[in-house]
């Protein structure tokens, strides 16, 4: 499996990881074709507990997001947030809410890090990320 992003994106995504004092977060939206997974817009969303550790997103604002998609004849393909003390490896929190959105996970560092994953048969599985 892959992940398709435009470069500009992903580096807004780090960027912004690098502008914020908690974790940032948001829905990638585009389709999937085979075994690939092509993000088509970035749409960030407020994180609802503030915090440099965790994130929540508001269900009001995801209901918003996925209308919003649909409207636009796209689907929410991925999920993205920040780590901003440690790698962009899945917590034993993300893999749970991984568990409930069942599709690609992108984490990313303030330092330029990042990485994608996929919850499958109760396995972690990292999904590569290629950039256009």
């Amino acid at each position: 499996m892959r992940l398709v992003i435009r470069r500009d994106d992903l580096v807004g995504i780090i960027k912004s990881a690098g502008e914020s004092e908690g974790e940032i977060c948001g829905f990638l939206l585009g389709r999937i074709e085979g075994s690939a997974v092509f993000v088509e817009e970035v749409r960030g969303t407020r994180n609802k507990l503030n915090s440099p550790i965790a994130f929540e997103i508001d269900p009001l604002e995801t209901a918003e997001v996925l209308d919003e998609a649909e409207g636009k004849g796209l689907e929410v393909v991925g999920v993205f947030h920040s780590h901003l003390e440690c790698p962009p490896v899945p917590s034993g929190k993300d893999i749970e809410g991984m568990d409930l959105w069942r599709n690609v996970w992108l984490i990313v560092t303030p330092s330029g890090g990042f990485q994608a994953w996929i919850l499958e048969n109760g396995e972690v599985k990292e999904v590569r990320v290629e950039t256009r």
